[in-house]
């Protein structure tokens, strides 16, 4: 249990991308999952993070104030 938090700043969401475009992405050859904002123009993940738990999928939404479905 933390006694003492430390305060998360809320990003905006990065300019022309919505909630919607939240998206997790996993490698055929190696496995790894990785989310970020997907851009159907560039057919590609910007902003991309590397999950290892579901823990960090909940702080990738949590670091731009929304809930994870």
């Amino acid at each position: 249990m933390k006694l003492f938090r430390k305060k998360q700043k809320i990003l905006p969401l990065p300019e022309g991308f919505t909630e919607q475009d939240i998206r997790t992405e996993s490698s055929i050859c190696t496995g790894e999952t990785t989310i970020g904002f997907y851009s159907p123009e560039d057919k590609k993940l910007h902003y991309a993070e590397l999950v290892r738990s579901p823990e960090d999928i909940q702080a990738f939404y949590a670091r731009y104030g929304k809930t994870a479905p």
